[in-house]
């Protein structure tokens, strides 16, 4: 028999007592032990979408560049051929540099994109043509009514993806796109890394 503040416990007691004591302590360490096995398997995954973060923002693809006399000759944006209109398709942004991603035109290969480069190539002119970019699980396209005699800036930019990353198109006012395919040098057209 125990006394406890007056009264006395039985033995059956005084074991349900230790009892009870004894599993509040393994269900707290039990639940402490399930906090930090979570606890390391969330770091876990927080630490592997930090490196393919960096992987997707950090290294640098590169493509076949044409001559300099070539780029700087498309860098003077002259008007296309007759009937024609000229299309820019470039890509500028930060995210992806050790990505590469097909463009095609009408199904046509114009190119393997990488970072700090353009594609120049005419399109017949009066028509709506059909711009597509590679990505994450199929292609991103952009369908745009091209007039003749002008010049079209198609950015391409790489946005994040589930397992790598994605890549979209925007038509840039003609302005803004000969601001930006001033500052980047011309890649050469016609090697894509997928047939269509």
């Amino acid at each position: 028999m125990h006394q406890r503040q007056g009264r006395t416990l039985s033995a059956r007691q005084i074991n349900a007592i230790r009892w009870a004591s004894v599993s509040r302590e393994r269900a707290y360490t039990g639940s402490k032990r399930l906090l930090v096995n979570r606890g390391i398997h969330s770091m876990r995954i927080v630490s592997a979408l930090i490196v393919a973060t960096g992987l997707l923002i950090s290294g640098c693809a590169s493509v076949e560049m044409a001559t300099m006399a070539e780029s700087a000759k498309a860098k003077e944006f002259n008007p296309p051929s007759q009937g024609n209109a000229g299309v820019y398709v470039y890509r500028d942004s930060f995210v992806g540099k050790a990505l590469k991603k097909d463009i095609w035109i009408d199904s046509k290969c114009i190119g393997e994109s990488a970072p700090d480069v353009f594609f120049y190539t005419e399109v017949e002119g009066g028509k709506t043509h059909k711009i597509d970019t590679e990505s994450e699980f199929s292609p991103n396209t952009l369908e745009v009514l091209f007039e003749t005699g002008k010049n079209y800036f198609i950015r391409q930019f790489i946005k994040l993806g589930v397992f790598v990353g994605g890549a979209g198109l925007e038509q840039v006012p003609e302005e803004q796109g000969k601001k930006d395919v001033a500052k980047l040098e011309m890649a050469k057209p016609g090697k894509c890394s997928e047939p269509r």
